[in-house]
């Protein structure tokens, strides 16, 4: 269960945001939420559901798509002046910043993203998009325009009580660090990478 904790206004160089906190209450993890838009009106709001990624999101790493993927999410939402990102408190899909370190580390020896997760022990994801599903229960949207390359996140907000009218392609486009990565998230994990595979 999570639980609304606090929030205020707050203006980024997207524009200007309601930010809110919600803590899970079983783990104390803190997952932050930014809201654009007349709360009357954000059903089927465009939403953006973010697993936190401090190498990407914060250092502006080239060895994932986080980063670039965000930015993207909030100026589609900024574009269409309402819309949510839930940033999600699910470093390195579950596994921890130290562990995601550890994952890189064999990467450098020759293992790709699931294969290094597998060897530390984890599964290859380990997130659970139900506390996003809570969160748009909270501000009562039931249906969203999903932006993601992820079905999995799909499936379980659907399974979960939320409708995914549409999904929106976050496609960004590989460099020479990250390019293995994306591929691998494509043949292994699903995601849809390659807009010509819809």
């Amino acid at each position: 269960m999570i639980k609304p904790y606090s929030e205020a206004s707050l203006t980024t160089k997207f524009g200007k945001f309601r930010i809110y906190v919600f803590i899970e209450e079983d783990t104390c993890r803190e997952h932050a939420v930014l809201v654009k838009g007349d709360f009357k009106k954000l059903d089927n709001c465009l939403v953006r559901i973010h697993s936190e990624c401090k190498t990407g999101d914060v250092f502006g790493s080239y060895r994932c798509d986080c980063g670039p993927q965000l930015k993207k999410a909030f100026q589609l939402i900024n574009k269409e002046r309402r819309g949510i990102i839930i940033y999600l408190a699910q470093e390195g899909r579950g596994i921890g910043l130290g562990n995601k370190i550890k994952a890189y580390s064999l990467q450098e020896e020759g293992y790709d993203t699931v294969e290094a997760n597998k060897k530390l022990g984890f599964d290859a994801d380990l997130r659970d998009f139900k506390i996003a599903a809570e969160i748009l229960k909270y501000f009562s949207i039931t249906s969203i325009r999903l932006i993601t390359n992820n079905p999995k996140k799909i499936a379980d907000l659907e399974a979960h009580g939320i409708k995914v009218s549409q999904r929106i392609p976050c496609l960004i486009r590989p460099n020479r660090f990250n390019q293995h990565y994306l591929k691998t998230k494509e043949d292994k994990l699903g995601h849809i990478i390659n807009s010509d595979k819809e």
